[in-house]
């Protein structure tokens, strides 16, 4: 793959941590799973992007950049997704990962909830995608280990939002047609990331870095993890664990 355009590599590799949405959505539209599985799978992906996220993003942000464009990034990064978060929120995407209504209307079905939705899972994905064109900058090939990770991640993503979309009336078309407009955007976003910022300083490759840094583990602590919670309840932290120090062990392998 070393003759390939590091550009197509990036969306090559995006688009297959993408992919693993649609693997996800395959899976909780087909697969009637028990709710506790489906949330000890979230919490596991939890674990593991919390584990990409310190152990290789950070870490490469801070070696990049230093300290200080390191934390700036991660501030405005969980700044900017919350802001986001919120507004798509409002509009009627507030439960998007969540696979279990208990009798509650968590999902806006209309045209409008349907469309922020879709904003909603973009918000989540595109940080996600970003980082692996970025990491392509940083390392001068593609970091394996981070894309394992937004994999594993994206699968209990798809698959409990699904599940839940699913359960409250929305068509499998609809279904399908939202992650594979996002796994096709994640290829895109993946190849921008890199075309972007290539030629830029490391300082500000650093601060991009911990930015989609930021806007993940806000993601994670603000929708993944209350789906996680809401079904594991005392084992949720466990599960975490167990999905951190497999992406650690992997990234020291």
């Amino acid at each position: 793959m070393n003759s390939i355009p590091l550009w197509m590599q990036a969306a090559f590799w995006g688009g297959l941590a993408g992919s693993a949405l649609i693997v996800g959505a395959l899976i909780g539209c087909f697969c009637n799973l028990k709710q506790r599985i489906v949330a000890s799978v979230m919490a596991f992906g939890s674990g593991v992007l919390i584990s990409a996220l310190s152990f290789e993003l950070m870490q490469m942000a801070f070696e990049k950049g230093g300290f200080q464009s390191t934390a700036a990034g991660f501030i405005s990064g969980a700044v900017i997704y919350t802001i986001a978060n919120y507004f798509v929120s409002k509009s009627g995407a507030k439960h998007r990962k969540r696979s279990n209504l208990k009798g509650k209307s968590h999902l806006d079905t209309s045209d409008t909830g349907a469309l922020s939705i879709a904003i909603g899972a973009f918000i989540d994905g595109i940080p996600e995608s970003f980082v692996i064109g970025l990491s392509i900058i940083s390392g001068g090939t593609i970091n394996l280990v981070t894309v394992l990770a937004i994999f594993i991640s994206n699968i209990p993503e798809g698959l409990s939002s699904s599940a839940g979309m699913k359960r409250a009336g929305r068509s499998l078309k609809h279904i399908f047609s939202i992650w594979g407009s996002i796994a096709l955007t994640s290829a895109i976003a993946s190849a921008a990331g890199y075309m972007i910022f290539q030629d830029v300083s490391p300082a500000v490759v650093s601060t991009m870095l911990a930015v989609a840094a930021g806007a993940i583990l806000a993601m994670i602590v603000d929708t993944m993890i209350p789906e996680a919670f809401e079904e594991t309840h005392d084992f949720a932290g466990l599960i975490t664990a167990l999905g951190f120090l497999s992406a650690f062990m992997l990234s020291n392998l």
